[in-house]
């Protein structure tokens, strides 16, 4: 399985991620070609190498107006992480364009020759609509800033509508958002994955005063999020490298069995006792031919057909691995079911959450199994009424292929011919 592994050991930030993944892209010149026509507005983005503790790494610099915005640090009790933090410290008191938004500021004022006013939520949602990207790219990008402004709307007490972006700041961080996005669709991961973040330690000034590291807004999109502090004094994850890895990141644990084919190093501006970098590893996972899986069961004597479907199709659209129904006999000759659900056990709580909600039962019996499964993959195949997914399965000496149902049947559909006769033209071509 195609897989991307994030090493956060010295936290994240969205340029750094952005840097790490366009290390590992084929041609990174093209790229940042592309970025760059997506229509940002007053936005350059540049890419050169930067060396740390002797790594060789990538560091992406956004230019807004032709003018790269620089830390400020003057003296107080934190660290700048990287060039997308702490940028407006000596005139405002700023915390970041993505970590505390100025809410309290209704005024403009001019920095280094750019003139800065404020946008809101509604804004970005307005550029980002009509940024030269992909539906599915606007759509990440729009998720990862809902991340934020929630988290910044509950830190500051501040409804979702009335929170306030810097304008030139924001700027920087649409494209570190859009960067990443953008990197991720091309590179295509089957699954992406991460390791604990290091979140610093230490203070911050922000507008609202001095603030515990990690910020209040990283704390909030962080949540039931593996974190840690190695006493690093810093502001190691920014709301907006949390945000990014919250949205995509599927599991975050050591690394796993992985055959890695590249590697990118995306480094910050700061300079720490250990390398200030993400390192972005792509490579190839192996599905486990066999692990543990829960059966959560429960059984059910005063609820109608329709509603144990119900409760069946919530616990399917929320990750279980399959939810069977079986016909059962109680005590007193009660005709009923016993309703089981398989899933993984990351997800086990959650599960019987549902469980309790959507159905009458007052129990949930649990049996750990261990199952043995094939390799599964999926690929794209061609035909001359149009393109079918082709699911592939395959060890223990054995090997399987099935075409998606929904897609036979869309060309079925389509074209006025059977199922026999669209899956007949697919087995001439795998």
């Amino acid at each position: 399985m195609k897989t991307l592994y994030f090493e956060c050991n010295m936290g994240a930030a969205g340029d750094m991620l952005m840097a790490a993944l366009l290390a590992l892209h084929e041609n990174p010149a093209e790229f940042l070609e592309k970025l760059n026509g997506v229509g940002i507005p007053g936005v350059v983005i540049k890419a050169e190498p930067s060396v740390k503790h002797g790594i060789t790494g990538t560091r992406v610099r956004v230019m807004i107006d032709g003018v790269e915005e620089h830390s400020h640090d003057h003296g107080h009790s934190h660290d700048n992480h990287s060039h997308t933090t702490h940028r407006h410290e000596h005139a405002h008191e700023g915390h970041s364009h993505n970590n505390h938004s100025h809410a309290n500021h209704g005024h403009k004022h001019d920095h280094e020759g750019h003139s800065h006013s404020h946008n809101n939520y509604h804004a970005i949602e307005h550029l980002v609509g009509h940024l030269q990207i992909s539906p599915a790219v606007r759509k990440n990008v729009l998720a990862i800033y809902k991340l934020i402004a929630e988290a910044e709307s509950h830190a500051h007490g501040v409804p979702v509508d009335k929170i306030h972006f810097h304008e030139v700041g924001e700027m920087d961080a649409v494209a570190d958002i859009v960067g990443v996005c953008l990197l991720i669709e091309e590179l295509a991961p089957a699954q992406i994955l991460a390791s604990p973040i290091n979140v610093g330690s230490g203070q911050v000034r922000c507008a609202h005063g001095i603030l515990p590291v990690p910020a209040p807004a990283t704390v909030h999109i962080l949540q039931n999020v593996p974190i840690y502090s190695d006493n690093i004094k810093g502001e190691l994850c920014t709301p907006t490298g949390a945000a990014i890895l919250k949205h995509f990141v599927k599991k975050f644990d050591v690394m796993p069995i992985i055959s890695i084919s590249k590697t990118g190093y995306g480094m910050g501006t700061k300079d720490f006792e250990k390398a200030n970098c993400v390192r972005a590893h792509f490579g190839s996972v192996a599905e486990s031919t066999n692990d543990e899986v829960a059966e959560l069961s429960c059984n059910l004597d005063d609820m109608t057909p329709e509603a144990v479907a119900f409760a069946q199709q919530h616990l399917l659209d929320a990750g279980a691995l399959d939810v069977y129904i079986t016909p059962i006999v109680m005590k007193k000759s009660r005709v009923g079911v016993m309703l089981t659900c398989m899933c993984r056990h990351d997800n086990k709580d959650e599960m019987v959450a549902l469980i309790f909600k959507h159905t009458t039962t007052l129990g949930i019996r649990e049996v750990v199994s261990r199952r043995y499964v094939l390799q599964r993959e999926q690929t794209e195949v061609p035909i001359k009424y149009g393109t079918v997914r082709v699911k592939t399965a395959h060890g223990f000496g054995v090997k399987r292929q099935k075409p998606e149902y929904d897609d036979v049947a869309g060309i079925a559909r389509e074209t006025g011919l059977s199922l026999q006769e669209v899956l007949d033209e697919i087995r001439t071509v795998i």
